[in-house]
């Protein structure tokens, strides 16, 4: 049904997705482009850009056959029948809805440049996180290029004697969590598809992508959704995660004021079927790339449709994830005479959480910043977390010379540890746990 499927963007989502493709498709030509030729040198190396349990082995194996990673982005395009569109939509930091709505320049930018190129019509799947409706804006901005440039009117893709006579934008959220993201991928608890079911394009668009996904995946497991129900699900999917965190965050705070043990009250809770375990682990607060950003997204989407009690609500869980932060901050205070002065603190862990190299938004890097402002002296170790993006993270608030003289990023835990007044266990590596 398909021969070759390209991705723009080899981020995280876009490398790891393709790779699990290529993998379970061998008859699919699988290429990832991207604008940083020096990320696209990385996947052709032996050392990935980023880490993921599983993900080296599956890339070397295929890499060169059915994978390829390149910067040729035109070529990619054309020869491609389906695109995916993994490209960063961060929070807007301008204009209109900053701070909580989500920068889609990005994702333009993709679907204009995809109407530029192509020669002919394609299937466009949005694996990148978006609000509501922004498939429909995709497909308005590549049917207005396609018709300006009059360049597909004779041009169809055929399949299986059935005709796609104009671009498609399916809706593919990913439900990756760092770390495990190769058994997420091979073992999905569900696959989401939102696209038109009511048209012959959309059906056929649909299926195509559908036919990928069941070479491993169980029919069941493949939903069929329209495209907003689709977006709105993965917004939700994260926001639900996160509100989980800051849940059982709060029960800590509780408990630390009583005598009752958090991680009882976590079993206790978690053993009703109706709640389940999972996510209810007290903690620094929740990280990464995903959640916070998802959690403003909902909150600025709930304010333009005149929701402002929804938005609130949403906006609760994000003052929890900071006072989780703050709390943590005042009983490293507390324990330690109400002094941080000069006092050696070992952070062992920097990254969002355990076996991910990513450092973005981690909870840590907040703590480090109020411990510094206390004008403590740490010692950072963590696993995996590049040194220079510790040092990059830690610059943001702090001035150079203040974070040479006052942090240390060590290479072992045995050189955190010396000297030091108190040791903070900020990240769950199983090394830590020994």
């Amino acid at each position: 049904m398909l021969s070759k499927v390209c991705c723009l963007g080899a981020g995280y989502v876009g490398g790891s997705t393709l790779s699990i493709i290529a993998h379970y498709c061998p008859e699919i030509q699988v290429t990832v482009v991207d604008t940083c030729d020096e990320q696209i040198k990385m996947w052709n190396s032996d050392t990935l850009p980023i880490y993921e349990p599983g993900l080296d082995e599956i890339v070397k194996l295929h890499r060169g056959k059915n994978l390829h990673f390149s910067s040729d982005i035109d070529k990619a395009i054309d020869d491609a029948e389906m695109i995916f569109i993994s490209v960063n939509t961060p929070t807007k930091n301008w204009g209109l809805g900053k701070g909580r709505a989500t920068d889609l320049t990005n994702l333009e930018a993709a679907a204009r440049h995809i109407a530029k190129v192509s020669r002919q019509p394609k299937v466009i799947v949005e694996k990148s996180t978006v609000p509501v409706k922004a498939a429909e804006t995709t497909s308005t901005i590549l049917q207005f290029e396609a018709k300006s440039r009059r360049s597909l009117s004779n041009l169809t893709i055929t399949t299986n004697d059935n005709k796609l006579n104009e671009f498609v934008v399916l809706s593919n959220p990913e439900f990756l969590a760092e770390g495990t993201a190769v058994n997420d991928l091979c073992n999905p608890d569900r696959i989401l598809i939102g696209g038109d079911s009511h048209s012959s394009s959309g059906k056929l668009a649909i299926e195509m992508l559908r036919w990928i996904y069941l070479h491993w995946v169980p029919a069941e497991r493949i939903l069929i959704t329209s495209t907003w129900s689709s977006e709105l699900s993965k917004l939700a999917a994260n926001a639900f995660l996160a509100q989980r965190i800051s849940s059982i965050n709060a029960i800590s705070a509780i408990c630390e004021q009583t005598n009752a043990n958090i991680k009882e009250v976590s079993k206790s809770i978690g053993t009703d079927h109706r709640i389940g375990p999972h996510f209810l682990n007290a903690s620094l607060g929740f990280g990464g790339s995903c959640f916070r950003k998802d959690i403003l997204s909902l909150m600025y989407i709930s304010e333009t449709l005149n929701l402002p009690e929804v938005a609130s609500y949403w906006y609760s869980v994000l003052q929890m994830n900071n006072y989780q932060i703050d709390r943590f901050t005042r009983n490293v205070i507390g324990k330690l005479h109400n002094t941080l002065k000069g006092k050696r603190i070992a952070i062992f862990g920097f990254t969002f959480k355990a076996d991910t190299y990513d450092t973005r938004d981690s909870p840590v890097i907040p703590l480090c910043n109020q411990l510094l402002q206390e004008q403590a002296e740490l010692a950072i170790y963590d696993p995996k977390a590049h040194h220079k993006q510790i040092e990059s993270d830690l610059l943001i608030s702090n001035n150079k010379d203040s974070l040479s003289q006052f942090v240390h990023i060590c290479s072992t835990p045995e050189e955190a540890v010396t000297n030091a007044y108190a040791i903070l266990i900020c990240t769950d590596w199983k090394c830590f746990q020994s």
